[in-house]
């Protein structure tokens, strides 16, 4: 008897699991968008016939398969820079896909506990709201493989100008939900109803225009440097590494706008203010701005922020404006775990190697910060993995911003698909927010994304580079720039309000 007992357990478990890492399959560069609902919807089926003994278990599971396939290229980072020894890598990785698992564990959980099984897809969008919401916000927030971000390419791409990645997930899960009921009841017409609804009318939302391109273009460049992980903090490299940069960029100084990704001036920005007066100088006499990534650390105060400073022509004029520390920069202020800080620091510190990373000890920047300017243009930053939290980029977009900046070093992942899910995360801020996209990288993927969220142009990965081309800017906004996640919070949440009552006024009027 304990042995069926465990089966019953371990099969559901198991497949709940492998629908999980089949998610992987639905992002860049794979892409395949139309798995998502399907194993959303095993996820669903699995929940109401095998697992409503152990929702918490048969979620944490699927979460188990999502984040273990999903995020594997957190492993590159850990193994090749951390200093572990594999084992300890391995175990570090799967701890942080268990401590992930815990968000779809809870909303499988509260699912089946609060709700009755007919009335989960009209429960299921405000539980994976209110899962993703902690997700993104406890210690710091890692909202990364949220689930809509797989529909970049799919027509419900077409509701993200409306209600936003957040909102197309919750689309998802409640399609999915209703597909578990529908389809082992062979009501058929209603679950082809949904999925005309649904991506039909994602379809015809997407070919309205919210931002139409102005009658200007911008010539921007960016640099793409290649330069080596293990040779970005190594002091000997710094003038190299500066050097390249501006060599290659030389050639362009006619261009509108350059711009450099995260940290390409490695060294202390205190330490390297002749060099950037002097690049500063260079770029107004050729009426041109710069924006670059640099390190700025505070002898005094011993805080160091990872930033953003522009350079250059700052509204057209043909003089510089560098003078530290100027007004004209941007803080990051998500900051990466073990990355850039540590959590309990007095405890892990010294622990390992990665908890020693050069540069794990930033100070955090505020939350909302004024634009960058850089030739009389107007740039929304975001630094790294800060383009996966849309409630941010949207609290530093102005009426007048122009375009919206990411710049990142993801030679830390290698080969593996993290940069890609990196450059999907940005596609679709463009298309939330009806605004170019401009991302800058150390190794790739460097790109220009049109306010659609399609790739303009782009740069080969692990190649030094440099990309020029017109952007043209763009003019209105988008409802979900205006609204935010309002609507999508006040309709999910009136869906469950239904879903607990209906039971009770069904039960009151018999």
């Amino acid at each position: 008897m304990t042995t069926i007992k465990k089966a019953d357990r371990l099969i559901p478990c198991s497949l709940a699991a492998l629908a999980g890492a089949g998610l992987t399959l639905s992002y860049a560069p794979f892409s395949h968008w139309y798995l998502t609902p399907l194993l959303l919807a095993a996820l669903f089926w699995l929940l109401e016939q095998k697992g409503r003994a152990f929702p918490a278990r048969l979620g944490f599971c699927f979460g188990l398969g999502w984040f273990g396939a999903g995020i594997s290229w957190v492993h590159v980072s850990i193994a090749d820079f951390g200093g572990l020894p594999l084992a300890g890598s391995i175990g570090l990785m799967l701890l942080l896909c268990a401590y992930l698992a815990l968000y779809p564990a809870l909303a499988c959980w509260i699912l089946v506990k609060a709700f009755q099984q007919k009335y989960w897809p009209l429960a299921i969008p405000f539980i994976w709201l209110l899962t993703e919401w902690l997700r993104s916000w406890v210690l710091t927030g890692f909202p990364w493989l949220s689930i809509g971000y797989s529909q970049i390419d799919s027509p419900l791409a077409g509701w993200m100008p409306v209600i936003g990645e957040t909102g197309v997930s919750l689309l998802l899960v409640m399609f999915a939900c209703a597909l578990a009921w529908l389809i082992p009841r062979k009501n058929w017409l209603i679950a082809a109803l949904l999925l005309i609804t649904l991506y039909g009318g994602g379809y015809l939302t997407g070919q309205y225009q919210w931002t139409t391109p102005k009658n200007k273009q911008v010539d921007v460049v960016m640099v793409q440097g290649n330069i080596k992980q293990e040779l970005r903090w190594v002091p000997e490299q710094d003038i190299p590494t500066m050097n390249k940069y501006r060599q290659m960029t030389e050639p362009h100084l006619d261009a509108d706008l350059i711009i450099w990704p995260e940290a390409a001036v490695p060294k202390l920005e205190p330490m390297a203010l002749n060099y950037l007066a002097e690049l500063d100088q260079q770029l107004a006499s050729q009426g041109s701005g710069l924006i670059t990534g640099v390190v700025n650390y505070n002898f005094e105060s011993g805080n160091a922020y990872n930033q953003l400073v522009g350079l250059g022509s700052q509204n057209g004029e043909k003089q510089g404006h560098y003078a530290y520390p100027h007004a004209n920069r941007y803080a990051k202020h998500h900051l990466l775990p073990i990355g850039e800080f540590i959590p309990m620091e007095d405890w892990l510190r010294g622990l390992a190697p990665i908890f020693d990373l050069p540069m794990s000890s930033f100070s955090r920047g505020d939350y909302q910060q004024t634009n960058l300017t850089a030739n009389g243009y107007r740039l929304a930053p975001a630094i790294c993995f800060e383009i996966a939290f849309p409630r941010q980029v949207s609290a530093n977009l102005h009426p007048y911003t122009d375009f919206i900046l990411t710049v990142s070093n993801d030679a830390w992942f290698g080969r593996s698909h993290g940069p890609h899910q990196h450059m999907e995360i940005a596609r679709v801020r463009a298309r939330e927010f009806g605004l170019p996209v401009l991302r800058a990288t150390n190794n790739g993927i460097t790109g220009v994304i049109d306010a659609d969220g399609r790739i303009m142009d782009q740069l080969p990965q692990f190649e030094a580079d440099v990309l020029r081309t017109q952007v043209p800017l763009y003019k209105g906004t988008t409802p979900y720039a205006r609204f935010g996640e309002l609507w999508t919070i006040i309709l999910s949440l009136l869906a469950a309000v239904l879903a607990l009552w209906l039971p009770r006024s069904a039960r009151f009027l018999s």
